[in-house]
């Protein structure tokens, strides 16, 4: 039988749950928000750089509650990729793209031959509220603002929460073994 007075990792943290893409805290409130894909600017001209960065700008001004911008990378299983190319190649007609997927082939097989991480940059933008109606004004105020900035958001989903946390208490160090927090 196990003893009492055994502490846990989940004992020290004042998470209560994950559910409905919201980390629930003891204390009430609930932290959540959007995940943010990716974009190159630096592939733009200097013009369009300079309109995104202003854009981002102006948003992040209309945020006026406290929040994060968490950047994370995320372990991606190439193989997946590597199928759909193959699948791919057989489908092509044109030499030229035959050509083109070969070459992502010979890529996908050099990641893999030098057991390189590959892994996807994910961002995030997060706060923190107790009333549902408030969270949702927030998130569709954001992701709003952020498509007015050029860039697609969504609200997070339970498994980005996951992997968040996960994260920040193993230091970066991604586990297997399950999930962090469940709730009781």
């Amino acid at each position: 039988m196990a003893n009492k007075t055994n502490k846990f990792s989940e004992d020290w943290i004042p998470v209560r749950g994950i559910q409905n893409g919201e980390i629930i805290l003891n204390n009430g409130l609930r932290v959540t928000g959007v995940k943010v894909r990716p974009r190159n600017i630096f592939i733009l001209d200097y013009n369009s750089q300079s309109n995104a960065i202003f854009n981002l700008r102006n948003f992040y001004n209309t945020l006026d509650y406290p929040f994060w911008v968490i950047i994370t990378d995320r372990p991606v299983d190439i193989n997946v990729y590597l199928a759909q190319l193959k699948l791919l190649q057989n489908s092509v007609q044109t030499q030229a793209m035959r050509k083109l997927v070969n070459e992502d082939i010979e890529k996908a097989n050099l990641f893999m031959s030098k057991e390189v991480n590959v892994t996807d940059t994910e961002y995030f933008i997060l706060f923190k509220e107790k009333r549902p109606e408030i969270i949702q004004k927030k998130i569709q105020n954001m992701i709003s603002g952020l498509a007015s900035a050029g860039l697609q958001s969504s609200q997070t989903s339970d498994d980005d929460l996951r992997v968040l946390l996960d994260g920040f208490m193993n230091g970066g160090t991604t586990t297997n073994f399950g999930t962090v927090v469940t709730s009781e």
